[in-house]
């Protein structure tokens, strides 16, 4: 017999030899016909796995991410093996699990289209229906590959060929499907009933153009049935908020052919992008940093100094001025650095924060560009923290406590992330383990949550990312911190401690927004464009019924600019439907309708996301929609 240790901290025994999926089932059968795969000592493996010795285990469920992975990855082997009846002679690649669903890359003379996808999913759900045993074999190397080539698979070929000699490779066989895969995977093929092709798209072999492309098939499914077809409503909302849309339907920002990826603000988003800015000033103010702006090209000695030529390289635009490279920055950082070392700072001096809302440039290849989401230049909210060593964890508090305002601010959920150290890093593996545990124990003592991504820290240092939830559940990320222990000891940065010796400063990186187009983008999928009234580039419209009512409307817009809202007034010779109509498709949160009624009584009538309020006092509707700026009401928070 052997001890299991459950997730519950519980203790079962069971006989050795067991499997993952046993136990489960002497657990129970409802979580046994849940379980997707097992979690061993922390790995990740298959329910058919055999259980020889003292362990714990966790039985992983759709529920799970890794469970989830492993019944995505399941339903790819149903696409593939789909695939593969209906075009025997289609060639696979390769079909991972990815966030919020799965792919498989085939090679095939003719590129799929729309109109296969209710072909393949219809022999999917035959699959699904035969309730197929999925089996796990090994083989060794030079079998694996004897078997993909009678197989007609060259590209399985090509993988089992880059792995070393005499290594055990696995397959899963459903059916007369077979496929080269490391698992876990499903029992059988019947827990898959629900899923979805969602598109097609071109994808060179191993990501490389000099490869052959294939055509790929991006897919999702779920454990239920109203799960999916959830996600696909969402997916619809989704389309309708997407923010390359709203910006042009609400004159925010445009792309133009001129400049990919480099957008280009109108005159609305500028106002949304400003206040922004003002709002960043004002927070920033208050917990105590100062602003400083650095330039934007610098000469190439500034970024080998920093690490970036290095590490960079290929993201960075160059020149050559006076016969002297130039980079055209793509982080803010090095620029800190010099600002820094501008004056000798005392002890005393520390912590310093200092700021920077600074226009960066990255060169991103154009097949990643997306609206505002994934651009080539940006203004990143920047801030660099200069302290001394015993202050890394109460500076580390004031930001997250900093992010936390804001994002609660626009009413985002969130989550944290710590990422570690990654093979392609600068330092000692000492100065890492410090800043991480730094980090760590800050995150820790404030009573957060966190998850930890293994290796995927900046090259200077690690870092915390906090990826936002948004109305429709969907994540971002945005805000991150990054303690740094390397770049002030490339710019050999100094203070002269109590002792009257000169010291290290250490430094934290830190972005709230993250880039403030980037946020831009979120916000408008966030609120679908209906900006809170802070935010609105227009707060207040005034329509007159007609040009009778122009003399009173303007008296109405007059009072209301006087008080500092921003608000316009529409006096087209148009019927009043359509002006509200349109009034109400730029998402204006406060639309007033002024006519004889109004003009007599000193009115106006009011629309706004509650709906028709009917009459109010001017004075009134002034002082509310004030408090509403004031107050940075958000009206989705009111409905959550």
């Amino acid at each position: 017999m052997i001890k299991i240790i459950l997730k519950d901290g519980s203790v079962k025994e069971v006989e050795s030899g067991s499997s993952v999926i046993e136990v489960a089932e002497s657990l129970s059968s409802g979580l046994a016909r849940a379980a997707c795969a097992g979690l061993v000592n922390g790995e990740r493996v298959d329910l058919r796995t055999k259980l020889n010795e003292d362990c714990n285990l966790e039985i992983l469920t759709f529920n799970d991410k890794e469970g989830k992975w492993a019944f995505r990855h399941t339903a790819s082997h149903i696409l593939a093996q789909a695939v593969k009846r209906l075009y025997p002679d289609v060639k696979l690649a390769i079909g991972p699990a990815i966030e919020d669903g799965f792919y498989y890359d085939f090679d095939t003379d003719k590129p799929f289209s729309h109109e296969d996808f209710e072909k393949i999913e219809a022999e999917m759900k035959k699959i699904v229906k035969e309730k197929l045993p999925i089996e796990r074999f090994e083989l060794p190397r030079e079998e694996a590959i004897k078997l993909m080539e009678v197989a007609g698979e060259p590209y399985k070929v090509e993988l089992i060929s880059d792995l070393p000699e005499g290594e055990t490779i696995s397959f899963y066989k459903q059916g007369e499907f077979v496929d080269l895969c490391a698992g876990p995977h499903l029992m059988t093929t019947k827990p898959v009933e629900a899923f979805k092709i969602m598109s097609v798209a071109g994808a060179y072999w191993r990501g490389n153009e000099k490869n052959k492309m294939l055509s790929r098939l991006y897919a999702t499914a779920f454990a239920k049935k109203a799960d999916l077809n959830e996600y696909l409503e969402k997916l619809e909302e989704a389309k309708k908020r997407d923010h390359r849309k709203l910006g042009k339907d609400l004159e925010l920002f445009t792309l133009l052919d001129e400049g990919p990826g480099f957008p280009f603000f109108l005159p609305k988003g500028m106002e949304l992008k400003n206040t922004l800015i003002d709002y960043w000033r004002q927070i920033h103010k208050k917990a105590g940093y100062v602003e400083v702006s650095t330039p934007i090209i610098l000469n190439k000695q500034l970024w080998l100094r920093s690490g970036h030529w290095d590490h960079y390289r290929d993201n960075m635009y160059t020149t050559v001025i006076d016969d002297e490279d130039y980079a055209i920055k793509p982080m803010n950082c090095p620029g800190g650095m010099l600002v820094y070392k501008t004056k000798m700072h005392s002890y005393k001096d520390l912590p310093l924060r200092v700021g920077e809302l600074g226009l960066v440039h990255r060169h991103e290849l154009s097949g990643a560009l997306h609206g505002l989401m994934r651009v080539r230049n940006f203004t990143q909210d920047d801030a660099h923290i200069f302290m001394l060593p015993e202050q890394i964890k109460d500076e580390i508090k004031g930001v997250v406590r900093l992010i936390d305002e804001v994002y609660k601010t626009f009413g985002f959920k969130y989550n944290i992330e710590l990422s570690t150290m990654p093979e392609d890093h600068v330092g000692e593996i000492e100065a890492w383990e410090m800043a991480t545990n730094g980090l760590k124990e800050a995150i820790e003592e404030l009573g957060y949550d966190y998850e930890v991504n293994e290796g995927d820290g900046a090259f200077y240092g690690p870092k915390l990312d906090f990826k936002l939830e948004d109305s429709l559940g969907r994540t971002w990320q945005c805000g991150t911190i990054q303690l740094d222990f390397q770049l002030p000891e490339r710019f050999e940065l100094e203070y002269v401690g109590a002792d009257g010796e000169k010291h290290r400063p250490v430094m934290i990186h830190r972005v709230v927004f993250g880039s403030i187009e980037r946020f831009i983008g979120v916000i408008t999928e966030h609120f679908a464009g209906a900006f809170p009234t802070w935010l609105a580039p227009v707060q207040v419209k005034v329509l007159p019924i007609s040009d009778k009512y122009h003399d009173y409307a303007r008296k109405v817009y007059d009072a209301i600019e006087e008080a500092g809202i921003k608000v316009e007034i529409d006096e087209r010779a148009e019927k009043i439907g359509y002006k509200i109509r349109e009034a109400r498709n730029m998402r204006i949160p406060f639309i007033l309708v002024v006519g004889a009624q109004e003009e007599a009584d000193g009115t106006v009538n009011v629309r706004s996301r509650k709906g028709e309020e009917g009459a109010m006092k001017l004075e009134n509707l002034i002082v509310r929609v004030q408090d509403e700026i004031k107050t940075k009401y958000n009206y989705l928070l009111d409905q959550q």
